[in-house]
């Protein structure tokens, strides 16, 4: 069963002691009030799970401790104590959001099994938030390319999905190492739990701490509320941290500490928390230089580096080209909300296969969603094609972006033109239709097209 930090508040000390010390045999972590303003001092600055609370107390009662927790927006379960004189009243807590209550005297299986539902309710929230997310984006293509490197990774992939094993993979930016963690998390045995996602280069290196870990109340300036984290919120499932490279060192420090002892402690709390969290981590930064300068902790690295996977860049495998082409079509007619059948010119395809992608991945996504935008009667045709795709140099086999295809604020205004165009389109030419689509105003959209 997970282990829970639960509060057992009781004004009877042997009641409170007895439970006490027998859920923390249990397994779990406990902390104990003996009146309800002292539960809601450690409500509000410790992570807690669940409250275990008697209706009467000696000066607010149970119900009045869950009203002020509510009105808080606390997260935390409720298990009232009541005699059977105060049932009824037991029944308006779980009216205010109590999960159940107890009949006094306390019987430990009842407790634990009552612990075990809450649980087990909370599982299954994390899988509808996971599944949701499923529905909401696009994690359907297993499609990772067809050249040898790549069915040498898929196969690699399948082997470590069938453990627990840390992995770490790394790549150019924009070979898809995101998807490649997805791609593990969805065919390992956690893939009915939540996989989470962090960027460490995207968040200010003075949050990184109370995103990882999580906070209790008042840690800090701006600590109004108690926090999970990423860990926490990633228990039972996977943790990606995405660009680990810009973790900073203070930081490397306590990820081993988690990795090695599988525990959290939130910044400002007193006790950690056990969680149960497979780690994907992926740069495209080069660690064994940031070794050699102190940058990077060896001990770290190594704890990381159990599996290792290293995507090659797209130019290195242009035989995949066409998969690529042909997923990122469907994907992007979808996402951008177009309709009907869109096909490629050939001389289009031709140039996409000679082109080298220094973007790989994400900058073939980006220029087929640019064409789709911009093409006309479902043909994408040369004039479609970004100019730095059509017009490059070869030096020393590296290719440098032309200069002749205009700043970034032409290019920025050619897109708007295009998106705004086929939004008229799609309103059938009522531009006050399509201004409201694109939530600008009419007066926005003529001036737009004016500027052309």
């Amino acid at each position: 069963m997970k282990q829970m930090h639960v509060l057992v508040v009781d004004d009877e000390a042997a009641i409170r002691q007895v439970l006490a010390a027998q859920l923390t045999r249990a397994g779990h972590t406990v902390e104990q009030a003996d009146c309800g303003e002292r539960a809601l001092k450690v409500l509000q600055t410790s992570d807690l799970d669940v409250c275990i609370c008697d209706l009467r107390l000696p000066d607010l009662d149970g119900i009045e401790v869950i009203r002020r927790c509510r009105a808080k927006e606390m997260d935390i379960a409720f298990l009232m104590i009541t005699a059977f004189a105060s049932v009824d009243t037991a029944i308006e807590a779980m009216k205010l959001g109590a999960y159940d209550y107890l009949m006094k005297p306390v019987q430990l299986e009842d407790v634990l099994i009552r612990l075990e539902h809450i649980a087990d309710v909370a599982r299954l929230r994390d899988e509808n938030r996971y599944l949701r997310k499923i529905v909401e984006t696009d994690a359907s293509s297993d499609a990772l390319g067809l050249s040898a490197p790549m069915q040498e990774i898929q196969t690699l992939i399948k082997k470590v999905s069938r453990t627990d094993g840390t992995v770490f993979i790394t790549g150019e930016s924009g070979t898809g190492k995101s998807h490649v963690a997805r791609t593990i998390h969805n065919e390992s045995n956690r893939h009915t739990r939540t996989m989470v996602t962090v960027n460490c280069g995207a968040i200010p290196k003075e949050l990184l701490e109370s995103e990882l870990f999580g906070h209790i109340k008042g840690a800090f300036t701006g600590a109004d509320r108690n926090k999970k984290g990423l860990f926490r919120e990633a228990d039972g499932g996977t943790l990606f941290l995405d660009e680990i490279g810009e973790l900073p060192l203070a930081l490397q420090v306590k990820l081993l500490h988690v990795i090695e002892e599988k525990e959290v402690r939130p910044v400002g709390a007193e006790q950690s928390r056990r969680v149960d969290v497979r780690i994907i981590a992926a740069t495209n930064r080069n660690i064994t230089e940031m070794m050699q300068t102190g940058e990077f902790r060896e001990d770290l690295y190594y704890r990381l580096n159990v599996l290792h996977i290293t995507l090659p860049p797209l130019r290195s495998r242009q035989e995949d080209i066409p998969l690529y082409i042909e997923y990122f079509l469907n994907s992007e007619i979808a996402r951008l909300g177009l309709e009907g059948s869109y096909s490629i010119d050939p001389e289009v395809e031709e140039q996409l296969l000679k082109y080298k992608w220094p973007g790989n991945l994400r900058e073939l996504q980006n220029v087929i969603a640019r064409m789709l935008v911009l093409a006309e009667e479902y043909t994408i045709n040369m004039g479609d094609l970004p100019s730095h795709v059509t017009r490059y140099e070869h030096n020393d086999g590296k290719y440098e972006i032309s200069k002749t295809f205009g700043s970034l604020r032409e290019q920025v205004k050619q897109f708007e033109i295009g998106v705004i165009k086929k939004s008229i389109d799609a309103a059938k030419n009522d531009r006050a239709l399509a201004a409201r689509a694109l939530d600008i105003s009419l007066s926005t959209l003529y001036r737009k097209l004016e500027e052309r």
